[in-house]
């Protein structure tokens, strides 16, 4: 039985929905990154996310609605106005609400917590195979990103099948658009609340729910969150964060030291860096945010499968439009 199976056959589409019904795992494409589905609503189901994934059973999954569907209803309480503002402006896109949880529907998937994340897709498979759900009776899909737990996202089906071997089935929708995991703003406490900064800007959240938007550290009792730990998104070389000049005075006095030896250091950098070492592996990062964004994850899973023991990456700017890209690597430096 292939377990690949094409996002734009519509038999496939159906298959993915009939095995996500009957409790099964799935490989799910999205604008962000690829994710690992079950039916939210079914613990069992949701059981086998954090098995698979070897995560904490009490850090919440985010639940993935089809568009226009009544998916909000099933699993939220309640939904402020400045929430409903921020859905009217993102919905489909890539960001992820928190709200409060009705009372005995997706308590694995919430980690347990009386809130819980929504959000829903762009990608077009992704709305495909949630629409199939929902005419199947299943009204959500938990879908946390199908990689081990704190490792670095998948952004391409391969990579999936690299995580999780052939026996798990997966839907190819190609390369992922944005390349890193969904804003959370947290809409339980009153007031938006950023828990995960993402390709949404803060300048924008604001504009379009009408409030200013708080940290997570300002407001008390902020629930859990999805890839909100200090420590996530690492590669298997350890990473580390560098000013420019830091980093090329590095490679300078690293010199012939490391030829004839395997490749042992990965440098990520916007500027051009000069190396003398041959085992040095040099990749110039995008100049634009949202392209660097895209390809952060792949870039980072390229530099391990060159067998590199090291990552050096050169310091993000400190604007608005890198917070996310900024955030994803400050947290692959700290495991």
């Amino acid at each position: 039985m292939n377990m690949l199976l094409d996002g734009q056959d519509p038999a496939a589409i159906q298959q993915a929905a009939r095995a996500l019904a009957a409790g099964d795992l799935l490989g799910l494409p999205t604008e962000t990154v690829y994710g690992l589905a079950a039916d939210a609503s079914s613990d069992t189901a949701v059981a086998k996310i954090f098995k698979a994934k070897g995560r904490p059973s009490d850090h919440p999954l985010i639940v993935h609605l089809a568009p226009g569907s009544a998916g909000v209803a099933h699993f939220a309480t309640q939904v402020p106005a400045f929430a409903q503002a921020l859905m009217d402006a993102f919905w489909p896109g890539p960001l992820t609400l928190i709200l409060p949880r009705r009372p005995g529907v997706g308590a694995a998937a919430a980690g347990g917590q009386d809130s819980i994340g929504l959000r829903c897709p762009a990608h077009p498979v992704a709305q495909a195979v949630l629409q199939a759900c929902a005419a199947l009776g299943v009204a959500g899909l938990a879908a946390p990103s199908a990689n081990q737990f704190g490792r670095v996202s998948p952004t391409t089906a391969a990579h999936v099948q690299s995580e999780f071997g052939a026996d798990l089935l997966v839907l190819d929708g190609g390369p992922c658009t944005m390349g890193i995991e969904s804003t959370i703003v947290d809409c339980s406490r009153g007031v938006p609340v950023l828990l995960r900064p993402g390709s949404i800007s803060r300048d924008q959240i604001e504009q379009a729910c009408g409030q200013p938007l708080r940290d997570k550290d300002t407001v008390a009792a902020t629930p859990r969150a999805s890839g909100t730990l200090e420590a996530h998104y690492a590669p298997t070389a350890k990473l580390r964060l560098m000013g420019t000049a830091a980093l090329q005075t590095a490679l300078d006095l690293l010199g012939q030291d490391l030829d004839g030896k395997p490749a042992r250091i990965g440098v990520y950098s916007r500027t051009a860096m000069r190396s003398r070492s041959t085992q040095v592996v040099c990749r110039r990062m995008p100049a634009d945010a949202a392209a660097a964004a895209q390809e952060l994850f792949a870039a980072l899973r390229d530099f391990d499968a060159q067998g590199v023991r090291l990552i050096w990456v050169e310091l993000l700017p400190d604007s608005p439009e890198w917070e996310g890209v900024r955030d994803r690597l400050q947290r692959a430096s700290v495991a």
